[in-house]
Formats: structure tokens, sequence, C-alpha cells
């Protein structure tokens, strides 16, 4: 740590003073032998053959780590005098569902767009089968740059685009900025509904009055649904050193792949049978987590669509000392079930905004993309 500290001298005083990169000085290309090495993919195996996702989102977790410092080395040092945090997961987009476990995965990724202490890395995922690499995902990861003893924001180099397809992703880093920005905007947990919002969660208090008693408070479920308080599961980890990063914090990775398992599993039991990942969306890093601590997971199945089932998974650690809980995490999972999934229904106004907030992120993560397509 003493050496860290000594670093904060090497940090620039304004962006002007650092030189500008190119996309080309943080591209990345790792390989993942799971076809050769069969020892590594024991690691990556799930009870039926497939692939941990939960594994793969701690591989992209450091590759964008590692994209990151090589964006913001520093030639003279030899080193990169900054501390690299992921302050965010914009989006993971499933292009092919089956990640086979016997084949050689290969990861790329460069920069693609810097703030002042902000960096966008955007990476691909591809795997060796039928003698061709063929694309699995595409992931956006938001890095913020802090000073080597990770307590306030650093400076990193400016990105110079080169041509007009480097110029392209620039300016869609710059419309993912105004795009988050304006979803900050518009939470539900600062502003109220849309019209269009309110009436969604009005037809669904209607639908579930029972008819008999003609009462706002006599509720009764509709047929093939199950109430959103009954489609909750929660987990606990204790947080050992072992899952440390350099800064003597739990890794944002093992945070992510918990995450997922235990919203996998979720929307498992909910679904009834095997779900597959769509999309990743919105994770944002809100706290550290320090060793030691009680991290308490609470996965939610908030809106479902046909065979989609979305699914939010709320990160908090508690402090026994105090007895405080404070957020550090919020996860957003895109599932699609075997079949058609049970319609999710809110009772309170509070899992009103969890079901519209549900439905948010589907509409961001599914039907956008699908509408863009046609």
């Amino acid at each position: 740590m003493t050496e860290r500290v000594s670093l904060s001298s090497m940090l620039a005083k304004s962006q002007s003073d650092l030189p500008p990169k190119t996309m080309k000085d943080s591209y990345l290309e790792v390989h993942l032998p799971l076809g050769s090495e069969p020892q590594l993919r024991e690691k990556y195996l799930t009870f039926h053959n497939t692939v941990r996702f939960g594994r793969i989102l701690e591989d992209l977790d450091s590759l964008a780590v590692l994209i990151s410092y090589s964006h913001t080395y520093n030639m003279a040092l030899k080193r990169s005098p900054l501390s690299i945090v992921t302050a965010l997961v914009d989006k993971i987009d499933m292009r092919h569902h089956t990640i086979y476990p016997d084949c050689d995965i290969k990861f790329t990724g460069h920069v693609t767009w810097v703030g002042k202490t902000s960096i966008e890395a955007k990476m691909h995922m591809s795997q060796f089968h039928n003698g061709a690499y063929s694309p699995v995902l595409d992931a956006t990861f938001v890095m913020v740059a802090r000073d080597p003893e990770n307590k306030r924001a650093a400076f990193v180099n400016p990105l110079k685009p080169e041509g007009p397809e480097e110029e392209k992703l620039f300016q869609e880093g710059e419309a993912n900025k105004v795009r988050r920005v304006d979803l900050s905007t518009a939470s539900l947990l600062k502003v109220a509904p849309t019209d269009e919002e309110r009436k969604v969660v009005h037809g669904l208090f209607l639908n579930t009055l029972d008819n008999k008693t003609v009462s706002f408070r006599s509720r009764v479920l509709p047929p093939n649904s199950v109430w959103m308080e009954d489609a909750k599961l929660k987990g606990l980890e204790i947080c050992h050193p072992q899952e440390r990063n350099i800064f003597n914090r739990i890794f944002g990775g093992f945070l992510m792949r918990k995450a997922y398992e235990l919203g996998w599993a979720n929307a498992c039991a909910y679904g009834g049978g095997r779900p597959i990942l769509v999309a990743v969306d919105d994770i944002m890093f809100q706290k550290p987590v320090e060793i030691g601590s009680l991290l308490l997971l609470s996965s939610q199945v908030c809106y479902t669509q046909g065979r989609y089932i979305q699914v939010r998974v709320h990160s908090e650690v508690f402090d026994p000392l105090t007895r405080q809980h404070n957020t550090t995490n919020v996860f957003h999972f895109t599932f699609l079930s075997d079949s058609d999934a049970p319609n999710i229904i809110p009772m309170t106004y509070g899992e009103s905004m969890l079901y519209l907030d549900g439905k948010r992120h589907f509409h961001q993560t599914v039907e956008q993309p699908a509408a863009a397509k046609n």
C-alpha cells in the first residue's frame, strides 16, 4: 500500500496533461482454452454440463479492468498510477445462448469512449465451434479511475478516434452516457410513473378485485398468476479474503456471479424449467463491499411476458454491530424460460413500482433491440 501511496504524485492535474490514446492502444485478446485444458474446464462446468455464466461475468469484469489499465498505461512509469474500479455494467447482450463446455473461448475488447474520469470498455466473446469462431455475447462496462488509494476521482487519457468506424463507436458512447442520465432522471424512485404506466398498474389492480365483495381490500389472484410476494429467493454470503481485489475489497466479478446464480435459481423455480440468459442490464456498483461483510442477496421476479422472466437482485451489506443495512448493488437479468411463465402480479404500491421498473428494463433489453432489427 505504501508503494501505491507514492504513486499519487504521478497523477495528472488535468486531462489535458495526459497524452491522447487510440482505441488500438487498449485492444486486448484473451483466450480461454476450455477445449484443450480439462482441469480449467472443471472450474467452468455446471451440473448440466454447460458453462457457468457467473464465471464468464467474473472474466468480463477482469478484462474490463485490464483494458482500462492498458488505456491509462504510463510509458515512463511502465505502469498505470491509477486505481480502476467497475462503476456500471451497462449491458450484456447474448447473441448465442449455448456456450459449449469443451470448446475454446476468445474474448476481445478495447476502450470505446472516455469522459474526464470514466472509461467505457466494449468486449466481445466468441467460441470456436465447427471449425470457426462464432459470436456469443457483446458487453459494455463503464469503469472509473481513482487515485492510487481509491479515495478520489482521477483523470484518464483522452481518446482519439481514428476513422469513421471508431468515430461511430465514440458517438455511441456519448449516446450511452446521455441515456444513462435520462434513465436516472426518470427513475421511479424520483418521479411518478407516466400516464401509460399508471393505467397499467390500475389495470392490474382491477384485474385482481373480488367481484363478489366489491371491496378495494379484497383481492383475488387471477388464473395462471403468482403474487409478487411469492416469487422471491434470498441468499447470504460471508465475504472471505479469498475473494478480495488489490484494494482489499470484494471483487466485483464475484458479486456479479453470486447475484446471477441466485437470479437464475429464482427464474428456474418460477418458470419450472432451465431458463437461458437473454441479457444483463444496468448493474450499478453503488458501494464497495468490505472483507468480512455479511452480504444479503434478495432476488425478485418483477415482470413476465410470455416466456420471458425479468429478475431483479438486490445486494446489501449488513453490519451486525450497528444493525445497519446498506445497498451495494442492484442487478437486472432477463431470462427466457422453456414455456410461458405465470403472470407476476403486484399487490402493494411498492411492488407495482418494481413491476414497472422490470417492464422498463425488459423493454430496453428485449423489445427495443428487436424493433430496431425489424
